[in-house]
């Protein structure tokens, strides 16, 4: 019997990643405040939330700063667009600050209300770029399998997950995608790691060459691969990836979308796995998601060529009305500050030895396949067999089911592809709740581990 919060709900509501049928007969959970790494349901039951909402509550919940910070912002100029030679000053010192902690050199940066807007303007922006530098052709854009690259008609063709295709008519034309970087799943027998990155730079090379290296603008790629499962590449990677991308003169573009600002225990992902892209998108832990905030950094030798473009045209045709909403770049100015100021980076880099035993001492469990982890998120792969690597039929949804146990359990988790379930807490998580995480998942997993054994689901 849903209560009347929940009837309200699914008579009103479209729940993104929601079974639409399903969610008729359960109700949602409704939330009702949060403090710290935890939030209360409107009965009044606490959850440890283990996803940072998503991927993005860097520092937590009720933090007070940034609340008088947007409070501040909306007394003093709650609206103003820097649409036609307007600006002010939040979204000026956000673009500096930007520009000052950029892994890479950064030239401008352009403000979007989300990470999937983010990578749409990065799209558009390359294809802008090579009008103007009469590459007219120059167009693809290459991804990967199972990359999350976000949910508008242009990123979400960059996101190489059937669930973000199936029945939208997606990829778009001019979309290619290039092999997942997954050394469990897709190595071949007696392949090493190093071997493994040879051969997908070697896929790279040949995807390129067969469409035709004047026809390919751009490859896209997250330094760890969030929504696909938490996909670490191995260490030799994004070198080998950018011998073959400098080689053909294909523009790199950084999707820091979960990893920018700490996650991977440095202020760009980028910079903890060996990765120097042209130009980088971020959102997310920007604001600790406590406004919608999301940037394209952009390079001097794509900047040059907007100026040029826009001056031939009279005006650069793209932008959103809420590009740098003063609140919301206030809000990011103070999240960066506290970053900074209490030294957010460096205390995961503390964490992440507790984080990654924690994570190891899954992979005993008889489930779990893998735990795969980089900073302070993580991965961890069901299957049937633990030997064989043998997956459940994905009709089972076993992830889902071990994420509605950890719900039971207090504790919020997020299942994705390939049966994995998703660990990515606010950064400011303590040790102690860090063990208490790890408790509830375990207890969690021995719930599905009892469930698969009843119904026969384990392989023989």
């Amino acid at each position: 019997m849903l209560t009347n919060l929940q009837a309200r709900d699914v008579e009103t509501l479209i729940h993104p990643y929601t079974n639409l049928a399903s969610i008729r007969e359960t109700g949602p959970l409704i939330l009702e405040r949060g403090k710290g790494v935890w939030v209360h349901d409107v009965d009044g039951k606490p959850y440890l939330e283990g996803m940072a909402g998503l991927w993005c509550t860097a520092l937590g919940y009720g933090n007070d700063e940034l609340v008088d910070a947007a409070a501040t912002q909306m007394r003093k100029l709650p609206f103003t667009h820097i649409f036609g030679g307007k600006s002010h000053d939040p979204a000026i010192e956000l673009a500096e600050k930007l520009k000052e902690m950029a892994p890479v050199p950064i030239s401008k940066v352009f403000f979007t209300n989300s990470g999937s807007e983010a990578n749409d303007t990065q799209m558009k922006l390359v294809w802008y770029m090579n009008n103007a530098l009469g590459r007219p052709k120059k167009k693809k854009i290459i991804s990967r399998m199972r990359a999350y690259h976000g949910v508008t008609i242009a990123s979400a063709s960059l996101t190489g997950l059937a669930g973000n295709h199936n029945d939208f008519d997606l990829p778009i034309a001019g979309v290619r995608h290039t092999s997942c970087p997954h050394y469990y799943r897709l190595a071949e027998a007696g392949e090493s790691e190093e071997d493994f990155a040879t051969r997908l730079a070697a896929d790279l090379e040949a995807l390129i060459i067969a469409e035709g290296p004047e026809t390919v603008a751009a490859f896209i790629a997250e330094p760890v691969m969030g929504a696909g499962g938490v996909i670490v590449p191995p260490k030799t990677y994004y070198p080998k990836i950018q011998a073959v991308l400098k080689k053909y003169d294909v523009f790199f573009i950084g999707d820091e979308v979960i990893t920018g600002f700490g996650r991977l225990g440095t202020a760009f992902g980028s910079e903890a796995m060996e990765m120097q892209p042209d130009s980088i998108s971020v959102a997310k832990a920007l604001s600790s998601a406590y406004q919608p905030i999301g940037a394209v950094m952009i390079p001097e030798m794509m900047y040059e060529a907007m100026l040029t473009e826009s001056t031939k045209l009279g005006n650069f045709g793209h932008g959103y009305t809420y590009s740098g909403h003063p609140v919301a770049a206030a809000v990011a100015v103070k999240t960066l500050e506290i970053y900074e100021r209490e030294s957010i980076f460096e205390r995961v880099r503390a964490k992440i030895p507790q984080f990654d035993a924690r994570c190891a001492a899954l992979e005993d469990h008889p489930l779990v396949g893998e735990a795969r982890r980089k900073g302070l998120v993580a991965g961890i792969e069901l299957v049937a067999d633990k030997k064989t690597k043998h997956q459940f039929d994905p009709k089972l949804a076993m992830a889902a089911k071990c994420v509605a146990f950890c719900q039971q359990e207090g504790l919020i988790l997020r299942n994705v592809f390939s049966d994995a379930v998703t660990i990515c807490p606010p950064l400011v998580i303590s040790p102690a709740e860090i063990d208490e995480l790890f408790d509830r998942l375990t207890r969690a997993l021995d719930k599905t581990l009892d469930y698969a054994v009843r119904e026969n689901l384990l392989a023989a």
